[in-house]
C-alpha cells in the first residue's frame, strides 16, 4: 500500500504556520526525551518502532481521527512501515520523508529586514536544529554569516536572487554543527573571516576578523563592524550591519545567554561573558535588531518564522542580562549547564580542519538539539 509523505518543507510550513499535527515519533523513547519536532500546536506520542512490529492494534485508539497524523523516525525507513499498518487499518496517516535526519538539515530562507542604503538581509533557519545563518544583500553582492554545512541552499538561495557571494563570516569556532563556511568560501571564491584567537589551532588559510573591522557589500555603505565580544569563545564577534542589526552569534539569544565552557574554559571566559554582555554591548544602542546564531524553543520565532528582539527589550525580558550580582552570574554560566552538545569536540575539530568526516559521518555527529545557551 502506498504512503503518504510529508516533506521537511512542508513540516516547516505548518510550524511556521501553527496548524495542528499529531505526531506519532517511533524513535526509542531516550531519543524522543533528547530531541522531538517542536510546534506550538502539536501532540505527540512517542512509541518505539520494535514495540509495533507485531501491529498497530494497540494504539488505534491514542490517534485522533481528526488531525493531521505524521509518522516520525530517525531516517525515514520505519515510519513509513509503521504508516502502513495505520493505513491497512484505516487512517490517514504520512511518514515523514527522511526523518529526523532529513529535519535536523532543513534550511528556511526568511527576510527580516531592508537596508537603508538598498538591499535585503535573509535569515536561514535551520528549524529542527536551532542554527540560524545569515545572508547580506547589496547590489548583486552577498555576505554569508555562520553557514551550515549544507551550502547548495545558499549557493541556490543567491543565484535566485542574482546575488554573487564575495564574503563568508563565521563569528566564532562553532562546538554544536559544523561550519560550511570554508568550503562554501572555496565554491565561491569568496574572502572567509574567522576571529584569530579562535583561529590558533586551524589547519587552513583565512582572513583574520579583527575589532573594528568594517566590510563594505556592494556598492552602497552597508558596513558590517565586527565587534570583539568574547565569553562563548575567546574570540567571539559580533556584527553591527547597516546600524540597524546586531548579529549576536552565540553571546546573546532571545531567551538566555550564550555558556562558557565548550572549550573547557568556563571559569577563565566567564568574566568575557559578563563584559560582552553587561559592558560592550550596553554601549549599543537599544533600537538595533538582535540576530542571533540560535534560537533555544519554538516560542522564540515570531510570526513569520524568524527569530530577532530589539536589543533593549531584552535588557528588559532576558534573565541573563539582568543578573546584577557577579557571583550569582558566575555561578548560573559555569554550573548546572544543560548537557554539552553531541559529539562537540569532534564538531569543533572538522571545524578547524583537523578532522574529516564523511557525509554520513557528518550527520551523525550533528543529529540532536544545539545545546549552545547556558538555559
Amino acid at each position: 500500500m502506498a504512503v503518504n509523505t510529508m516533506t521537511v518543507k512542508e513540516l516547516t510550513k505548518k510550524v511556521f504556520n501553527k496548524e495542528k499535527l499529531f505526531i506519532l515519533d517511533v524513535r526509542n523513547k531516550s531519543d524522543f526525551v533528547d530531541w522531538k519536532i517542536e510546534g506550538e500546536n502539536i501532540d505527540y506520542l512517542n512509541v518505539p518502532y520494535f514495540e509495533l512490529i507485531d501491529g498497530v492494534e494497540g494504539i488505534l485508539d491514542k490517534i485522533p481521527s481528526d488531525n493531521d497524523v505524521l509518522v516520525v523516525c530517525a531516517k525515514g525507513r520505519s515510519s513509513i512501515m509503521v504508516a502502513e499498518m495505520l493505513s491497512e487499518a484505516g487512517l490517514s496517516v504520512y511518514s515523514l520523508e527522511g526523518g529526523m535526519q532529513a529535519w535536523s538539515e532543513h534550511l528556511a530562507p526568511v527576510k527580516v529586514g531592508d537596508l537603508k542604503s538598498g538591499g535585503e538581509i535573509y535569515q536561514f533557519v535551520r528549524i529542527g536544529k536551532g542554527c540560524l545563518s545569515y545572508m547580506i544583500v547589496s547590489n548583486g553582492e552577498a555576505a554569508i554569516i555562520d553557514a551550515a554545512r549544507m551550502m547548495n541552499v545558499y549557493l541556490e538561495f543567491a543565484d535566485r536572487i542574482g546575488a554573487k557571494i564575495t564574503y563568508v563570516f563565521d563569528t566564532h569556532l562553532h562546538a554544536d554543527h559544523i561550519s560550511g563556511g570554508r568550503k562554501l568560501a572555496e565554491k565561491t571564491n569568496a574572502t572567509y573571516l574567522l576571529p584569530p584567537k579562535d583561529a590558533v589551532d586551524v589547519t587552513f588559510d583565512y582572513e583574520p576578523l579583527e575589532d573594528g573591522d568594517v566590510v563594505t557589500i556592494g556598492n552602497t555603505s552597508i558596513n558590517i563592524h565586527a565587534l570583539y565580544s568574547p565569553g562563548h569563545t575567546i574570540g567571539s564577534t559580533s556584527f553591527v550591519v547597516d546600524e540597524s542589526f546586531l548579529l549576536s552569534g552565540d553571546i546573546l539569544f532571545i531567551d538566555s545567554i550564550g555558556r562558557p565552557d565548550l572549550a573547557g574554559l568556563a571559569e577563565d571566559w566567564v568574566g568575557d561573558l559578563r563584559e560582552s554582555l553587561y559592558t560592550r554591548y550596553r554601549e549599543l544602542s537599544g533600537e538595533l535588531i538582535v540576530l542571533p546564531a540560535h534560537f533555544m524553543i519554538i516560542d522564540e520565532l515570531n510570526a513569520n518564522g524568524s527569530v530577532s528582539e530589539k536589543l533593549s527589550t531584552l535588557y528588559e525580558t532576558n534573565h541573563g542580562l539582568n543578573i546584577e550580582d557577579e557571583n550569582v552570574f558566575r555561578k548560573l554560566v559555569t554550573e548546572n549547564l544543560p548537557p554539552q552538545p553531541n559529539a562537540y569536540q569532534a564538531i569543533r575539530e572538522t571545524n578547524m580542519g583537523k578532522f574529516n568526516p564523511d557525509e554520513e559521518k557528518q550527520r551523525d555527529m550533528e543529529i540532536g538539539p544545539n545545546r549552545c545557551s547556558v538555559r
